[in-house]
């Protein structure tokens, strides 16, 4: 399947060799008229001025082309969750055809779809690279989540949005701090951030997607959770049995997929969650994964604070 898909993509190259020399007709896909160059992590690629038949490979390019008003034609999937932000809403989602997982991205259903650009992440498909920019112009950011808001202003830059992107961002970070100035206390308020996994439970420190928007606010943080002194300070692991470590004065709590959902159930049904300060005030709050953990954009960062909106304001 490789060496087919290593054909195709090799084809298409062919084809944009031919173009660039003056063949009359422009293989489908690949870029034709005005250009802009754009520098990402894997170097510098030209890119359409106007893209039409984007494909996005990591969950935080979904909702930052869906945040711009770029619906894609096609998207990987979180393998766990398997499923796009529904955040926006379904009709928004449609029409995208999904081309594999995160790390294993289909290409020859990428191919097919013709797209005249590819957005990804070097931290998850590095290794997919030449194949992917033989088929369509691809740009890739560094990593993930700690460096959110730098990915939506080169994605947004890549679609020809790059204002726009600016001024979603700006919009979203006013609304963070003005939240936490009406909050009055809202460092003193230490807000716990708990995911479940298949096979593990993490505890999410400020360097992640939803640290970074809970530190935008201003609110607090547990001790446990600021991981001083920690290279990673993204997340951190706890067993069932230190489930103990992970209080606060709000829990929000999620799971990726069904079988972390399934543990999810089985902890905080035992008597260890049961104990915790933050659970016997009521203030253990179950919320949606795919805008906490996957969204890693600016459309999840929003949602983000209504929720902080709906269980700190009262």
């Amino acid at each position: 399947m490789r060496r087919l898909v290593a054909a195709l993509a090799a084809a298409v190259a062919l084809g944009v060799g031919l173009t660039a020399c003056g063949e009359s007709d422009p293989v489908a896909g690949t870029t034709t008229g005005e250009t802009r160059e754009i520098t990402h992590a894997m170097g510098t690629t030209k890119v359409p001025a106007e893209p039409k038949r984007v494909v996005v490979l990591d969950t935080d390019k979904i909702d930052t082309a869906l945040s711009l008003g770029v619906t894609p034609v096609g998207a990987a999937t979180a393998s766990a969750a398997r499923s796009w932000p529904t955040y926006f809403g379904e009709d928004k989602l449609a029409g995208i055809k999904e081309v594999g997982v995160l790390t294993e991205p289909d290409l020859e259903a990428i191919n097919a779809l013709k797209p005249d650009l590819i957005l990804g992440s070097k931290f998850r498909q590095e290794k997919f690279y030449d194949e992917l920019a033989a088929i369509a112009p691809t740009v890739f950011t560094e990593k993930v989540g700690i460096t959110w808001k730098e990915n939506f202003l080169l994605d947004g830059n890549a679609l020809g949005k790059e204002q726009q992107a600016k001024d979603l961002l700006a919009a979203y970070e006013t609304r963070a701090r003005e939240f936490g100035a009406k909050l009055g206390d809202a460092a003193s308020r230490k807000v716990s951030i708990v995911r479940f996994m298949p096979t593990e439970i993490r505890v999410y420190g400020p360097d992640s997607f939803s640290g970074i928007v809970i530190g935008d606010t201003g609110l607090g943080r547990p001790e446990r959770q600021l991981l001083t002194g920690k290279e990673d300070r993204r997340m951190d692991r706890v067993s069932p049995e230190r489930i103990g470590e992970v209080d606060g004065d709000v829990i929000f709590v999620t799971a990726y997929g069904e079988k972390a959902a399934a543990e999810q159930a089985k902890v905080t049904g035992g008597t260890l969650w049961k104990g915790l300060s933050a659970v016997k005030a009521g203030k253990a709050h179950v919320v949606s994964d795919e805008i906490w953990m996957t969204g890693i954009g600016v459309g999840a960062a929003n949602k983000i604070l209504d929720d902080l909106e709906k269980y700190l304001s009262a």
